[in-house]
């Protein structure tokens, strides 16, 4: 019988609870390899806080003025920030909704909001890039008679659209669209009338 050779593994030491230095230099490592809003920088540094507590003898930690001392120097910026999560989300083929709620979970406040919501013709480029990469309407194959998509399938696509923040009318308009043109036509449209 061999012996089962066990490895003790070496205790991990608890990280060092954080003064304020070590606090900005927490906010400035997370700042360099995230974009981020204000609202979750300051959410990530009080967690770091109740993860590893506050040094013994340091003074209190004011996350709020280091948060807005970042804001200051540029470091973090809610308004492009809101412009660029906005833009990826659109292109990926989400519809407006969706973008309000990725950005209100970012703490991102209403005024930025609407202000990154989406023309009309933007959002129907979305929803046309979303139909195109999943294959619904005219971007899918149809049903081997000819006569379009079975009514389930059809309520399939129109309800994943929905979820991905589009609204019932453009869902519907895509799903329905006859032939490619057809749905590219639908998405040119709003163009013109920008």
């Amino acid at each position: 019988m061999v012996a089962k050779q066990t490895t003790l593994s070496p205790k991990r030491r608890s990280p060092a609870p954080l003064d304020r230095a070590k606090l900005e230099e927490l906010a400035l490592t997370y700042l360099a390899r995230f974009a981020t809003s204000s609202a979750k920088l300051e959410a990530y540094l009080r967690r770091k806080i109740r993860e590893r507590g506050v040094a013994e003898g340091a003074e209190p930690l004011d996350v709020a003025s280091l948060v807005e001392r970042m804001i200051e120097l540029r470091y973090v910026d809610d308004a492009a920030f809101a412009r660029t999560r906005a833009s990826g989300l659109l292109r990926k083929g989400y519809g407006a909704r969706r973008v309000d709620q990725a950005l209100r979970a970012a703490g991102i406040e209403e005024e930025l909001r609407e202000d990154a919501a989406p023309e009309e013709a933007v959002a129907r480029r979305a929803a046309l890039a979303l139909a195109r990469k999943r294959g619904f309407g005219p971007f899918g194959a149809l049903a081997e008679d000819g006569a379009g998509l079975d009514r389930a399938k059809r309520e399939k696509q129109i309800a994943a659209m929905i979820r991905a923040g589009h609204g019932f009318d453009t869902a519907r308009a895509l799903v329905d669209a006859a032939s490619v043109e057809d749905a590219e036509n639908w998405a040119c449209e709003a163009e013109e009338w920008d």
